[in-house]
C-alpha cells in the first residue's frame, strides 16, 4: 500500500513538473503598443525657419544740394505722414547752369512716372481685392448650403484679407508718389529761383516708425544723399527660404501657420509670392542647397495677441506652410505603418490587433506628416494598429497591449 501511494506521488510529481516546464517554455504574448485610427482633419505641411521685414521701406533723400540741419529724431520714433523729418539750406549758385536745371526737371519727370505706375498698381490690386470678395461671398453662400468644405472657405477669406492688405499697400504707394512730385517740384521752383537763407523742408511721405537715421549730424550734402529711413511696422512680412523642391508645393494663397514667433499661441498667414529665382546657399552641414524666397502675408494682426503688435523688422520665426489639407481623413499614428515587400511589388502595411493576435493589413497611404498617416484604404475607423512593431512581431502572434496611458 504505502508503494502504490509512492508511485502515485511521483507520477504526479513528475506531471506537475511536465506542467510547469510547459508553461515556461510555452510562447509568451508579446507586449505590444496600440493606437486607433481615427476620423479628422490631417495636414500635411513644409517647416521652415523666416523672419520678418516690412514690406515698404521708405528712405528720405536730399532732393538739392545743401547743408542739412541736425535731425533730432532717432530709431524707433513715431511720425505722422507730412510731418518735417529734416531741414535743409539749399547751396546755389548765383547763377544756375543748365546741368542743374535739367537735373531738377529729370526728377519730376521721374515723379510723374512713378505716380502713373502707382496708379496702375492701385488699379489692378482694386480689381483682386473686388473678385475676392465675391469669390468669399460665393464661398459662404455654398457652405452655409452644405456644398463646399470649411478649408475652401478658410482660404477664400485668406485671399480676401490678403487682397484687402495689398489694396491698402497700393493706395500708400499713391501717396508716396504724390508726395515726390510735390518734393520735386518744390526743389525745381527753388532751382529755378533761388532765395539764399530760405530753408527747405523735407516732410515724412508716410506715417511710420524711424528704422535708421543714416545722416544724424549737421553737414553739406549732394543731391540724392539718403537722410534717414522709414517704414510701417504694422505691415510686416515673412520671409522663408524653401529648397526648390518643397517651394513648388508652397503654391500662393496657401494657408501658414506662425509658430514659436515668442508669445503664446500660433499666428496666421499667407503665402503671397514664390520668388522665380532661386539661389545657392550653404547650409550648416557644409551642402550646397538650392534655395526660393517665399513671401508671406500676416493675416489678421489686428486681432493678434497683444505681443504679436511688438513684431520688428527682422525677427526670427518658425512658419508651417499648409500644402495638404483634409477634414475627415482617416489617421493613424505614421510609427505604425511600414513598408512591405512581395511579389506584387511591394506597399505599405500596418498590424491591427484582432482577438488579441496581431493581423497584417495592408494598406493605401495618402499622405504622411511628420506624426500622423493618412490611410486612404485598408483599414476602418476604430481599428486597433500598432505603434513602433517590435522585430519580433509577426502576423498570427498573441499579443498583449501595453497601456501607455498608465505611465
Amino acid at each position: 500500500m504505502m508503494k502504490k501511494t509512492t508511485l502515485a506521488g511521483s507520477i504526479g510529481a513528475a506531471l506537475a513538473a511536465a506542467l510547469l516546464l510547459a508553461w515556461a517554455f510555452a510562447p509568451r504574448p508579446l507586449v505590444v503598443e496600440t493606437a486607433v485610427a481615427t476620423q479628422g482633419r490631417f495636414e500635411a505641411s513644409i517647416e521652415e525657419d523666416g523672419r520678418t521685414r516690412l514690406r515698404d521701406r521708405y528712405v528720405v533723400s536730399a532732393p538739392l544740394a545743401g547743408r542739412v540741419q541736425r535731425i533730432v529724431l532717432r530709431e524707433g520714433d513715431r511720425i505722422e505722414a507730412g510731418a518735417v523729418v529734416a531741414t535743409l539750406e539749399p547751396v546755389l549758385s548765383p547763377l544756375v547752369d543748365e546741368r542743374t536745371l535739367r537735373e531738377q526737371q529729370a526728377q519730376l519727370q521721374i515723379a510723374q512716372a512713378t505716380v502713373q505706375r502707382a496708379a496702375a498698381r492701385w488699379e489692378q490690386a482694386r480689381v483682386q481685392r473686388q473678385q475676392a470678395a465675391n469669390e468669399a461671398l460665393r464661398s459662404e453662400q455654398l457652405a452655409q448650403q452644405g456644398f463646399l468644405a470649411p478649408t475652401r472657405l478658410d482660404t477664400d477669406r485668406l485671399a480676401l484679407a490678403a487682397a484687402t492688405k495689398e489694396l491698402d499697400a497700393a493706395e500708400s504707394d499713391r501717396r508716396v508718389a504724390a508726395h515726390g512730385v510735390a518734393q520735386a517740384r518744390a526743389a525745381l521752383e527753388a532751382v529755378r529761383q533761388p532765395a539764399p537763407g530760405r530753408a527747405f523742408t523735407l516732410q515724412a511721405p508716410v506715417a511710420g516708425t524711424v528704422l535708421r537715421v543714416l545722416q544724424a549730424s549737421e553737414t553739406s550734402v549732394a543731391l540724392g544723399t539718403p537722410l534717414l529711413e522709414l517704414g510701417d511696422l504694422g505691415a510686416l512680412e515673412i520671409v522663408a527660404e524653401l529648397l526648390t523642391g518643397d517651394a513648388l508645393r508652397a503654391l500662393p494663397g496657401s494657408r501658414v501657420v506662425i509658430e514659436r514667433w515668442g508669445g503664446p499661441g500660433v499666428l496666421e498667414g499667407r503665402v503671397r509670392r514664390v520668388e522665380p529665382a532661386a539661389f545657392t546657399k550653404v547650409s550648416a552641414l557644409g551642402v550646397e542647397e538650392q534655395r526660393v524666397k517665399v513671401l508671406i502675408d500676416l493675416v489678421g494682426l489686428d486681432r493678434a495677441p497683444a505681443p504679436a503688435r511688438a513684431l520688428g523688422d527682422g525677427f526670427r520665426v518658425t512658419v508651417r506652410i499648409v500644402t495638404l489639407a483634409e477634414e475627415r481623413a482617416l489617421k493613424v499614428p505614421v510609427s505604425a505603418v511600414f513598408p512591405v515587400a512581395d511579389d506584387g511589388g511591394g506597399g505599405m502595411a500596418v498590424f491591427v490587433v484582432r482577438d488579441g493576435r496581431a493581423q497584417l493589413q495592408r494598406v493605401e497611404v495618402a499622405a504622411r506628416n511628420g506624426g500622423e498617416a493618412w490611410i486612404k484604404r485598408g483599414i476602418d475607423a476604430g481599428a486597433q494598429v500598432v505603434v513602433y512593431p517590435p522585430p519580433a512581431l509577426q502576423p498570427g502572434v498573441r499579443v498583449q497591449v501595453h497601456d501607455s496611458t498608465a505611465r
